[in-house]
């Protein structure tokens, strides 16, 4: 299919962004178009942010001409035909049009050429096989705009030949269907990836990890996580998986409260204790922050029920951080307590917590020996002095030390 002009497209504020003309014109406006994401969430009305552009120079021509420019080139895929143009801080990817020529799983050996629509072809799904040049003007070879706005997620050919490129489309296949899906999933595409979940097993925890966040990340991801388990792909990259009323109440309440976390959802679907999903987060390779925070939103912890008092409050925000203490606001209340909830998250944010005013310095200068009583002691303090709401001065804390 040519191109579908349109005087709407011609007028897309995103497209005459300076930061992107300067790169597209370093290209030349013939030679490149924008494509994916951005020229998909624009025909629905989202939100355009990152801009991939593709081009039908090559890597070094596509490198000589953006330098010539002035512009920064980082060579970020150089060996898939990827460089990165960095214009004022933002950067765009650029790609050369390609194909691939032998395919291993999430790797494989391209070859470069000129032509578009054999670009478009090796692309995953119909919606992201758009394309739209400088000039407005819109390029769609398989019907992705009309997938698009029907709600279709649609593998580009023959699903399971787009798997058996990249097993990671299985998964991608569920999490764009979230986003952008109506309806019960494709079903060609649905049984290609049931068909195909044992490639599932050579994707890195990494890629997995992400794709499951993004997933849980969308507005309400439960239809597609029951169609993953019942195509046997749940329990493949998560089979500790619970799904049912607590991860369908969270969400119910995130969206009264504005308020999505995939890692909160993560925790709801899991429903472990803070030893179990502190070994999943470690499993899943999250960060040492995310993996700590997974753990604080264990099953059995302290509640933050909506009424709670002020003083506990502050007593459970000193203890565990504002961040925790409002995923489990979060996770330990229902949809209708959503006010309550909210007020309890301001309460949180607004509440910074004071230094117990005792030192091991002032214990020992009392005469207590540095060691396992020191330390047994600065607990016992603490919890004195949390008790009386953060009230008890110095003075006060060490004479309730035995001996003063």
């Amino acid at each position: 299919m040519g191109a579908t002009g349109s005087a709407a497209f011609k007028g897309a504020a995103w497209l005459k962004a300076p930061d992107l003309l300067s790169v597209m014109d370093a290209l030349g406006t013939d030679h490149c178009r924008v494509v994916g994401g951005a020229v998909r969430d624009f025909l629905i009305g989202r939100a355009v942010r990152d801009i991939d552009i593709a081009t039908d120079h090559q890597p070094e021509e596509a490198s000589t001409r953006l330098r010539a420019a002035g512009i920064k080139v980082v060579p970020t895929g150089i060996a898939h035909g990827t460089v990165t143009a960095v214009v004022g801080g933002r950067p765009f990817e650029v790609t050369t049009l390609r194909h691939d020529v032998e395919s291993f799983g999430r790797h494989a050996r391209v070859a470069f050429h000129g032509d578009w629509e054999a670009d478009a072809a090796r692309r995953d799904f119909t919606m992201n096989a758009l394309y739209m040049d400088a000039g407005g003007n819109l390029y769609d070879y398989f019907g992705g705009q009309e997938d698009l706005l029907a709600g279709r997620v649609r593998f580009i050919g023959d699903a399971a030949e787009r798997i058996a490129e990249d097993a990671l489309r299985i998964l991608r296949f569920f999490r764009f269907h979230a986003w952008y899906g109506r309806g019960a999933p494709d079903a060609d595409g649905l049984r290609a990836c049931r068909q195909n979940a044992s490639l599932l097993e050579i994707l890195s925890i990494e890629r997995v990890r992400d794709e499951l966040l993004k997933l849980l990340g969308a507005p309400d991801p439960v239809a597609l996580l029951q169609a993953m388990q019942e195509a046997g792909i749940l329990e493949r990259i998560l089979p500790e998986a619970k799904l049912g009323g607590r991860l369908e109440t969270l969400i119910t309440l995130e969206h009264a409260l504005e308020d999505i976390s995939a890692l909160r959802r993560l925790a709801a679907l899991l429903d472990r204790d803070a030893a179990a999903l502190l070994g999943i987060g470690k499993e899943f390779k999250l960060s040492n922050a995310d993996a700590r925070r997974l753990a604080a939103m264990a099953t059995g912890g302290a509640p933050a029920k909506a009424g709670l008092a002020a003083k506990d409050l502050r007593a459970m925000v000193f203890r565990i951080g504002a961040e925790a203490f409002i995923d489990r606001a979060v996770l330990d209340n229902e949809p209708d307590d959503a006010d309550a909830v909210q007020r309890l998250i301001e309460d949180a944010r607004a509440f910074t917590p004071p230094t117990l005013p005792v030192t091991g310095h002032d214990l020992e200068a009392g005469g207590v020996a540095p060691g396992p009583a020191m330390g047994e002691a600065l607990r016992a303090l603490e919890e004195a002095w949390v008790a009386s709401d953060f009230s008890l001065g110095k003075k006060a804390l060490l004479a309730t030390l035995p001996g003063e």
